[in-house]
């Protein structure tokens, strides 16, 4: 469980939170196996028996005074009795992990049986409305899924088109049974699933059926045009009315798996690959609404494609989490398919979703293996509380919020990457007593299940009826963490860290440009920039009125005086060039606009650090680093001298061989130097699989390359202009502050 918040030390009152100009939050990434400072949790059991105060419902921890009748809540101050098993448990010093560490994972008691027998269920729901090589694609998938996949899960196939197919893939050879989707936006099937074909034939054992899923694959082929044409009818002219109903598939898969919730299975993974808009039946999707309109009616593209344009697919979410079924979506296609409806079926359920604009270079086989093969909890529980002077204000992520109890969220699926974000707001005016011995306190309980795979047979020999069945363990995993209080607002800035500010700041501009579109957002980006620069001048006495008022030279907008701020510029200055923030008539697709939202604000402080501002270093040789870090601009290229660089985007790693180098330097660099453990290290440790480019400066096309030099380029997106971009944005923000300060100080 790691916590990162975003200055170390907290400001002591609300005039010093509003003074300092820096968010008051931490980012929280649940299930990682250790915390952010390479330290694991200590293991125990009795996590039942955990005393929790009778007020504010924290749990006991090390940072509470006790004696041997009672103990004081470090968050809220109210003296609890212990009972007799806790006055047992505690009589003797670590004697338990609560005692030892405030950082700990405990076994629960499972409701039901202690052993409650479960297997691992994932179903694959594949698009044939589609062409041969998206199905070819998606067969690579799903056969690097079916060796990632642990012997004793349950596999089933699925197809989708104006047709459901279920694949019975148990038999000598793999028997589909199809159920036609009504036309219409409100029709539902002829028949349920259920009666199509029991769910224990759809499902099947991938230990002994891995050969026949793969023969099933392999049969999977495009529907017709004549095929989609004849279930649809045609509408004026013989122009196709469609015939991708996923909709409609999706709401009976998920009714078909939640028969079985609890008893078949405590988890199911839904794979949904599509190729593009649902057009068919019920759930189908308008995408007219993206092209040319928006220049006839004035509308404004920006605002009008980010929000969702039917409720369907949220409201398909929650039947998804009653029924316990997680929903990844894979997305294949540069074609228009409305991502902006269609995410809240992933990312609630507790999914990912996936986007790749063609079938040629796509990652998605290496993608869906790295997902399957990492560790992920589920059914968990999230409730963060702090001590009385403080509270939550915001929170961020994928999750669902507790319709009775406040800060609650459930997460239906949650792996050792997902990360969420709280800020913070003062009770009332008091803040922190800087003359109290209560420091300021915050503590994470994270409730969730996993599925622990079967014991190995021993050499004696046990019962081989064993192997296969995996069991639940229900655990909880509690994190308490105190802070000091800031001496000053100078104290503040200098324990900020800029990556965690930047992960709050990209919530925030996430959440105003689907509620106020991405040019508001910007706005809100660039003013807070401008409010920060002017408070730090204000707090270190930088900027000095003359006679004439205040001019540009008497700001420091490089925070060269605070290290700890001195990113910050660059890193505002990468998010406005980002897609995340360019408008529409730049090029921006809105559904890439959606997807980079998805996997933007569920990433880790450091790995969005490295996507808004990637990482350039230099090499000598490919066995010699020269330069660890440069500015993303042409003249560091220039002058370090170096002949090969290593760009890493997150998305893309990019290896640059300079005009420069001589013709005796291996390219591509060899398996065995430096460079390419490097590169290895930093795939492995990727959420997604980043494309790997080579470009040889002069020979290839280094267009690729050069879009990431962004310090040249105008922060409005008009492309090269004769002053280098960031320097030209520093100029603005400077004018912004003098004018800010001006009018702050009635001169």
């Amino acid at each position: 469980m790691a916590v990162r918040p975003t200055t170390i030390r907290f400001p002591g009152n609300p005039i010093e939170q509003e003074a300092c100009g820096v968010p008051w939050g931490v980012t929280l990434t649940p299930f990682a196996a250790k915390d952010e400072n390479d330290i694991p949790p200590v293991y125990g059991s009795g996590g039942e028996l955990l005393p929790r105060c009778e007020n504010c419902w924290a749990y006991y921890n090390t940072y509470c005074e006790q004696d041997q009748w009672s103990w004081d809540c470090a968050l809220c101050g109210t003296t609890n009795g212990l009972s007799s098993e806790s006055i047992m448990r505690y009589s003797l010093p670590h004697s338990s992990p609560e005692n030892m560490s405030s950082f700990i994972d405990l076994e629960l008691p499972l409701e039901g049986s202690e052993e409650m027998q479960a297997r691992p269920v994932y179903v694959a729901a594949v698009d044939l409305s589609s062409s041969e090589e998206f199905l070819e694609l998606t067969k690579s998938a799903l056969l690097a899924a079916l060796e990632a996949l642990s012997p004793g899960s349950l596999f089933g196939l699925a197809t989708i088109s104006h047709k459901i197919g279920l694949y019975d893939v148990q038999g000598p050879i793999p028997v589909v049974k199809n159920v036609f989707i009504p036309p219409d936006s409100a029709g539902n099937l002829t028949m349920e699933l259920e009666d199509v074909m029991p769910l224990f034939s759809f499902l099947a054992p991938v230990d002994t059926c891995k050969d026949r899923i793969t023969s099933a694959l392999e049969t999977l082929k495009p529907t017709t045009s004549w095929e989609r044409t004849t279930a649809a009818g045609q509408g004026l002219d013989g122009v196709l009315l469609g015939g991708r109903g996923f909709g409609v598939a999706m709401e009976a898969l998920l009714k078909y798996l939640g028969s079985e919730y609890g008893n078949t299975y405590a988890l199911a993974r839904v794979f949904a690959f599509l190729s593009g808009p649902p057009d068919y039946g019920l759930g189908q999707l308008d995408t007219r609404r993206y092209g040319e309109q928006y220049a006839s009616k004035g509308e404004d593209a920006d605002l009008a494609l980010l929000p969702e344009q039917t409720p369907f697919y949220r409201d398909l979410a929650a039947v998804a989490v009653q029924a316990g079924v997680c929903v990844d979506i894979f997305a294949v296609t540069n074609e228009y398919t409305d991502l902006a409806s269609l995410k809240f079926l992933s990312i609630e359920s507790g999914g990912s979703l996936f986007l790749y604009s063609n079938t040629d270079d796509s990652t998605l086989p290496q993608d869906m293996y790295r997902m399957l093969s990492r560790p992920y909890a589920f059914n968990c529980v999230l409730r963060v509380r702090t001590s009385s002077e403080f509270k939550l204000g915001h929170s961020y992520g994928h999750f669902f919020p507790d319709p009775e109890y406040e800060n609650v969220q459930h997460i239906i699926c949650c792996d050792s990457f997902a990360t969420y974000a709280y800020d913070f707001d003062f009770v009332n005016d008091v803040g922190f007593s800087r003359h109290s011995k209560e420091l300021p306190t915050i503590q994470i309980a994270f409730q969730y299940t996993v599925v622990v795979p079967p014991d190995e047979p021993s050499i004696s020999g046990s019962s081989s009826s064993k192997r296969g069945k995996y069991s639940l363990k229900r655990r909880m995993r509690i994190r308490t963490l105190q802070f000091e209080t800031a001496r000053s607002v100078n104290d503040i800035y200098d324990t900020v860290d800029p990556e965690v500010v930047l992960s709050i700041l990209v919530h925030e501009v996430i959440l105003s440009s689907l509620e106020n579109g991405v040019r508001e957002a910007r706005i809100l980006l660039h003013e807070w920039l401008v409010n920060l620069t002017a408070q730090y001048n204000d707090a270190y006495k930088i900027a000095e009125y003359t006679r004439g008022g205040l001019s540009t030279s008497h700001v420091d907008v490089a925070f060269t005086q605070c290290p700890q701020l001195q990113h910050l510029p660059r890193l505002i200055f990468a998010l406005l060039r980002s897609p995340l923030l360019r408008f529409h008539e730049e090029g921006v697709h809105p559904d890439y606009r959606i997807y980079l939202q998805c996997l933007f604000s569920a990433l880790e402080p450091s790995s969005l650090n490295r996507a808004v501002y990637p990482s350039l270093s230099s090499y000598d040789t490919p066995d010699k680093q020269a330069y660890p870090r440069h500015s993303l601009s042409r003249a560091a290229l220039i002058t370090s001298g170096s002949p090969i660089f290593l760009l890493d985007a997150f998305t893309h790693l990019i290896v640059f061989y300079s005009s420069t180098a001589g013709a005796t330097m291996p390219f591509p660099p060899p398996q065995d130097c430096l460079l390419r453990s490097t590169i290895n290290k930093l795939k492995q440790e990727r959420i997604i699989t980043p494309k790997l480019i080579f470009i040889r400066g002069g020979i290839d096309d280094a267009t690729a390359f050069e879009n990431y030099l962004i310090e040249e380029q105008d922060v409005e997106g008009s492309g090269f202009t004769s002053v280098m971009g960031f320097v030209s944005f520093l100029d603005e923000i400077n004018h912004d502050v003098v004018e800010y300060m001006t009018k702050s100080n009635g001169k």
